[in-house]
C-alpha cells in the first residue's frame, strides 16, 4: 500500500462528495481508500436529485449507504451544490467530533473550504481526476487521484456509467529518473529525515514527500508500494531492517 498520514480505524471522517463531479463507478474505490484513514461516520452526496443525470448515483448511494443531500439547480452552473456541501462541511467541523474530511470533487471551489478545516488542526483528504486544479491539490493534507484507484466490481447498473480510465502503467527507471520534480522531491525528502550517516526511514521520507506535495503518491507513476518506487529508480541505497526500509542518497553513500 502507498504510504499514508498516519491514523487509527477509530478516527472518525466526514465523506462529501459532489456528485456533479464525480462518477458513481468511482466511489466505491474511493471508499476503500478512505477506510485505510478511519471510519466515515458520516457519508453524504450533494446534487440535485430530480436530475435524470443522477441517475446512476441513487443507485450507488444506496449500495454504499451513502445519504444523498438535495439541492435544486435553481442557477445555471453547480454552484449551488457546492455552497451546500460547504454550509454542511462547516456545520460538522463545528461538531468538533471528526479527525478528517474527505472531500471528494475536482472543482477548484473547495480550495477554501480545504485550508479553512486544516486550520482547525483536521485533517483534510481531497480525491479527485487529474485535471483538479493545483491549488485544491495543494490546499488539502493529502490528495489522491481517481486514476490511481482500482475500482472494485459495481453492479451493472452502476458500471453502465462512464468506464474509469485505464490504470498508471508501471514507468521504468529511465523514465522515472527523467522526472525532475519527482527526483528533486524524494532527494529532498531523504535528506531532511536523514540520520548522521544519511539513512533515512521509509515511511519519514513518504509523510515528508507528502508534506512538500500532497498528491504525492507512488501509484502516480505505476507503483503500489513507495519501496517499490524507491528501488526502481535507482538513486538510493535501499536495506529492509528488521524495524523497517531505510534509505540513502547513492551519492552520499560511502
Amino acid at each position: 500500500m502507498p504510504q499514508t498520514t498516519p491514523s487509527t480505524p477509530g478516527d472518525l471522517l466526514a465523506v462529501l462528495i459532489d456528485a456533479d463531479n464525480v462518477s458513481p463507478s468511482r466511489i466505491g474505490a474511493v471508499l476503500a481508500e478512505i477506510a485505510q484513514y478511519g471510519t466515515a461516520s458520516v457519508k453524504r452526496v450533494y446534487g440535485d436529485w430530480t436530475s435524470n443525470q443522477l441517475a446512476k448515483w441513487k443507485v450507488a448511494a444506496s449500495e454504499h449507504v451513502i445519504q444523498p443531500m438535495q439541492q435544486f439547480a435553481n442557477t445555471t452552473g453547480k454552484n449551488a451544490t457546492d455552497s451546500a456541501l460547504i454550509i454542511d462541511a462547516m456545520d460538522l467541523l463545528y461538531t468538533e467530533r471528526f479527525r478528517g474530511f474527505c472531500i471528494v470533487s475536482s472543482d477548484s471551489d473547495f480550495t477554501r473550504l480545504a485550508s479553512r478545516i486544516r486550520e482547525d488542526g483536521v485533517t483534510v483528504y481531497g480525491f479527485g481526476e487529474r485535471k483538479t486544479p493545483e491549488a485544491f491539490r495543494n490546499a488539502c493534507d493529502q490528495f489522491t487521484y481517481l486514476e490511481v484507484l482500482e475500482a472494485p466490481a459495481q453492479p451493472d447498473a452502476v458500471a453502465e456509467d462512464a468506464a474509469p480510465a485505464p490504470r498508471q502503467e508501471r514507468l521504468p527507471a529511465a523514465k522515472l529518473k527523467q522526472d525532475a520534480r519527482l527526483v528533486g522531491l524524494l532527494r529532498s525528502s531523504v535528506e531532511a529525515a536523514a540520520d548522521d550517516e544519511g539513512w533515512a526511514g521509509l515511511g519519514a521520507v513518504g509523510q515528508l514527500a507528502r508534506k512538500q506535495q500532497p498528491d504525492f503518491d507512488s501509484r502516480n507513476w505505476g507503483y503500489a508500494k513507495l519501496s517499490d518506487l524507491v528501488k526502481t529508480i535507482g538513486l538510493f541505497t535501499v536495506e529492509v531492517q528488521p524495524v523497517g526500509v531505510r534509505l540513502r542518497n547513492k551519492k552520499t553513500a560511502k
